[in-house]
């Protein structure tokens, strides 16, 4: 595919080709997530060799080297801006890298206008040890996550991320093993395929945080299609680009094999952001919640009953559940769904019990 731009987007395929002439052919604004893995620059000086002599597999390949830190700077400054150019107004952007290179495209993005989100730490469980013994062992990699532009209202699924680890709001440092096993493809020497192949843990956890079923993900060095096999997954829409004939050959066999999961199976826990917006007088209008009834906090410190307008009375004072539960405690703000309780069945619950009710019963 050349730099001509393209009137409808190549979806669910993986291009041949190099990653910033291709997105030249893709529309502006057409794209909600982009992962990249791009060259790293290691840097590597001559043969890595373990303590019995014996050689590691390192990163030694052609499409990892350049001429010196200004080529690198101009490679990814190119890609980078043709990445802004195609993401749509809301998106995000994240990039993977070493100590080697995560600092040059951080700068970088800042200076392109992207707005950073996080720096995600991925701790490794079982990183390679430092062979030479000069330096301490590299068991980590970082993700940068960025949004378009400042202003970018960007798709961050909170409640999702809590859920996966144990309803504890996810931190910014990962814990996930490399790729290996029956994960890790092989040529047909027996050896690894590529030398960076991404754990699939690691991408699902990045697609299920800033996408939807059926957003566009891009990935513009997509390797052997660990990016591209986790969104056919999880029913996104992909766009693959890899330059490496052989990777693409074995991207589209991978890719091709993967399982889709049904649409019951890819519902996360929404964010209450994203639940519809439901007034308290709504509930009293239904009749789920009658007139003069009585409403107390967890403790049983204070109550109030219910007005026909569905605000709280308390002797003189009367206002919205949000209002009366701060002006009772002295409070700031008070958010009156989790603050009130009602009696159901003999039992107190907070009004959020009759709001999520109420929500199931609108949804189409």
């Amino acid at each position: 595919m050349s730099g001509a731009v393209v009137t409808t987007l190549p979806l669910d395929q993986i291009l041949c080709g190099d990653c910033i002439e291709t997105m030249r052919g893709l529309p502006s604004a057409s794209i909600d997530c982009i992962f990249a893995d791009p060259p790293y620059n290691l840097q590597l000086q001559g043969e890595l060799r373990r303590p019995d002599e014996s050689l590691v597999d390192g990163v030694n390949d052609e499409w990892d080297k350049f001429k010196s830190f200004a080529d690198y700077d101009n490679f990814s400054k190119a890609w980078l801006i043709e990445a802004r150019r195609i993401l749509k107004k809301d998106a995000t952007l994240w990039v993977i890298g070493s100590y080697h290179n995560i600092f040059r495209l951080g700068v970088l993005l800042q200076d392109l206008g992207f707005w950073v989100l996080n720096d995600i730490i991925w701790r490794k469980s079982n990183p390679m040890p430092n062979f030479r013994g000069r330096r301490f062992t590299n068991a980590h990699e970082t993700l940068i996550w960025a949004a378009r532009s400042a202003d970018s209202r960007y798709r961050f699924n909170y409640q999702a991320m809590k859920a996966l680890n144990e309803d504890v709001q996810m931190r910014s440092d990962w814990y996930l093993p490399l790729c290996t096993g029956h994960e890790r493809l092989k040529n047909k020497h027996g050896l690894k395929l590529h030398p960076t192949q991404k754990p699939e843990s690691l991408l699902q956890r990045v697609l299920m945080a800033s996408t939807d079923v059926s957003d566009i993900v891009l990935d513009p060095f997509s390797g052997t299609g660990t990016t591209l096999a986790v969104a056919r997954k999880l029913g996104r829409r992909f766009i693959g680009i890899e330059r490496h004939p052989d990777y693409v050959v074995a991207a589209k066999e991978r890719v091709a094999a993967e399982e889709v999961l049904t649409p019951d199976k890819l519902v996360i826990t929404p964010d209450k952001r994203e639940a519809p917006r439901i007034p308290f007088g709504s509930l009293v209008e239904r009749g789920l919640l009658s007139v003069g009834t009585v409403l107390m906090d967890k403790r049983k410190k204070v109550k109030a009953t219910i007005a026909l307008d569905g605000n709280l009375v308390n002797g003189q004072q009367r206002g919205s559940i949000h209002k009366m539960g701060a002006m009772l405690t002295n409070a700031p703000s008070c958010n009156g769904w989790t603050f009130w309780h009602v009696k159901i069945d003999g039992q107190w619950q907070e009004l959020d019990v009759l709001r999520n009710k109420l929500i199931q019963e609108l949804e189409p």
